[in-house]
């Protein structure tokens, strides 16, 4: 990967999520504006407050005390208080005041009263400090401090506009006696709503049109980089090569001794060492100083009248007949998406308990690269709509970012399949997990309208199951602001994929073998959570089958010509 290009990629994620943030905060605050149209207010629910004291009084609020508001703010005020109550004991009157700090303290000096120290409203909950005092207190109504006040029987109403100070909120019985019982709500709302709701749209759409240019840009010369997916294996650069088609003198990964009790395989072909072998493992011998071996595929394999690796043959030979072909409604045809994963010949016990660790870098990068996908396939949409075709670069790119999300995975997370660190490129390579989609020379403009949210709607809700993991919310109170949410508490619970792999990983960890048959089940689902994710990126019009191909080896994957053998017949 060229740094350039990767460095625009980051840089452009970063103003883009930076952008989207500011737009969920001025959706956000939006809707609060709207809800406070016609003068509306944020409330509490009405709760009982008891003193024994003379008054109850709030510690200082201070608003804005060393300034005053931006020019830039179109109004006067932050926003506006609202304070209403009514007297316990019906047909007493209550008086509901705000005050400057210095004046409410003059006027209660010396009075009995009650200070709110901590008030909570989930639940609700009062506490109070109590300050002692012997005065009886004037009227309050009488005073000419207030700020603003309310006074009488029944319900009263007090709306403040907020200014800058230090001020204190005072509720007492209107002819000042004790004790104080009242039932009180408060409500709030904000005129800066509407210039922040303004400052947040701009700012948001601004960072936008930067960021997302920045990541188009990086991501096609990401992608500009390494062979179409669908070029031979002699059209590849130096250093590259096709999966399942290793350079001489690598270990072949996956094609280690079976680490179970082997079971009868398909005969060896003629001229390849050995008389039998186990599903997906190269024919013959496996003495440890092999495995640097020749270049893979060996000459002849898999043996004539044999599907993929990893497959059982139709029949009991060599030359056993293929299959009847079933040509119907129900028919699983070859899926051009295409994902392997070969085990490495002898997996370290413990290792996989920090390889979740040791693959921090990768997540690092895969969340950009991630972000990324996400922005080039909303572009590829408007291409494939307008165009038929997806851009070629982009779609390298997409492709790359898959299969390096595979890559990590069979690494760290849902197979745990080698201890080979993965690699930090989008290109194909000799790493034993390979991700691969032939590029389409045409795509539906209808289809790219429904495939990826509606079309894929069944296959997204296993790959939910499969690899989702689930959270539940339980409400355990009801008792907020009027209107609003309660408080939840919440659990979560492990994919299956996740679940699967640990067991793997557990068996591991005490016997030193890897079960060949819960590899296969995990390759199996993985292949099928991919070719979901390369049809919801658009990259293919058909539909993604509904079947587990289980084993290292996708039953898709195009037998590798080489030049001095002849592809292997397989079953017609």
């Amino acid at each position: 990967m060229k740094p350039g290009r990767m460095v625009m990629l980051v840089l452009g994620t970063l103003a883009a999520l930076l952008g989207l943030g500011l737009l969920a905060g001025a959706a956000g605050v939006g809707w609060l504006n709207f809800q406070q149209r016609d003068e509306g207010y944020f409330t509490t629910q009405s709760h009982r407050f008891d003193a024994a004291s003379s008054a109850i009084t709030t510690a200082g609020l201070d608003v804005m005390v060393q300034g005053r508001l931006p020019d830039v703010i179109p109004s006067e005020t932050a926003g506006s208080i609202l304070l209403r109550g009514a007297a316990a004991t019906p047909g007493k009157g209550i008086f509901v005041g705000i005050a400057p700090q210095q004046d409410a303290a003059r006027y209660l000096e010396g009075v009995k009263r009650s200070e709110i120290r901590e008030l909570n409203l989930r639940p609700f909950r009062v506490d109070y400090t109590e300050v002692p005092g012997t005065r009886t207190p004037a009227r309050p109504g009488a005073q000419n401090f207030w700020a603003a006040s309310a006074e009488g029987t029944g319900t009263q109403e007090l709306r403040w506009n907020v200014l800058p100070g230090s001020w204190t909120v005072v509720v007492m019985n209107a002819d000042a006696t004790a004790p104080v019982s009242v039932d009180l709500q408060a409500g709030v709302r904000s005129d800066l709503l509407w210039p922040l709701f303004l400052w947040l749209l701009i700012a948001g759409i601004v960072l936008l049109v930067i960021g997302v240019p920045l990541i188009v840009a990086g991501a096609m010369g990401l992608g500009r980089h390494g062979p179409p997916p669908h070029l031979l294996p002699a059209h590849y650069p130096p250093g590259q090569h096709q999966p399942g088609h290793y350079p001489a003198g690598q270990p072949l990964a996956g094609h280690a001794p079976p680490l179970e009790t082997p079971t009868q395989g398909p005969p060896a072909a003629a001229g390849v060492p050995g008389s039998a072998g186990t599903p997906g493992m190269q024919p013959g011998p496996y003495p440890a100083a092999e495995y640097p071996a020749a270049a893979y595929p060996a000459a002849g394999y898999p043996a004539p009248g044999y599907p993929a690796p990893g497959y059982p043959a139709p029949g009991g030979g060599a030359g056993a007949p293929p299959p009847p072909a079933v040509v119907d409604q129900f028919e699983n045809p070859r899926y051009p998406a295409r994902l392997t994963g070969h085990i490495d010949p002898a997996l370290s016990r413990w290792m996989w308990l920090v390889k979740w660790f040791l693959a921090i870098p990768h997540l690092i990068v895969l969340f950009f690269l991630w972000f990324a996908l996400i922005i080039t396939s909303i572009v590829a949409w408007f291409a494939i709509l307008f165009t038929a075709r997806y851009p070629h670069s982009l779609f390298n790119f997409n492709v790359g970012v898959l299969r390096w999300s595979w890559r990590v995975s069979f690494y760290a997370f849902t197979a745990i399949g080698t201890d080979r660190y993965p690699p930090f490129t989008l290109a194909r390579t000799d790493y034993p997990a390979d991700f691969d989609v032939d590029y389409p020379d045409h795509l539906s403009r209808g289809l790219v309208l429904v495939k990826s949210w509606l079309l894929a709607i069944p296959h997204l809700l296993i790959v939910g199951v499969l690899a989702g993991s689930s959270r539940t919310w339980v409400a355990s109170s009801d008792d907020d602001f009027a209107g609003g949410a309660g408080r939840y508490t919440s659990g979560s619970a492990v994919s299956l994929l996740t679940l699967l792999a640990f067991i793997a990983g557990v068996i591991l960890l005490f016997t030193g073998r890897y079960l060949r048959t819960l590899f296969d089940l995990l390759i199996g689902l993985n292949r099928w959570v991919y070719r979901v994710a390369a049809y919801v990126a658009l990259m293919r019009d058909e539909y993604p089958p509904f079947r587990l191909d289980m084993g290292p080896a996708d039953p898709n994957e195009r037998p590798v010509v080489s030049p001095q053998t002849s592809p292997p017949r397989g079953p017609s």
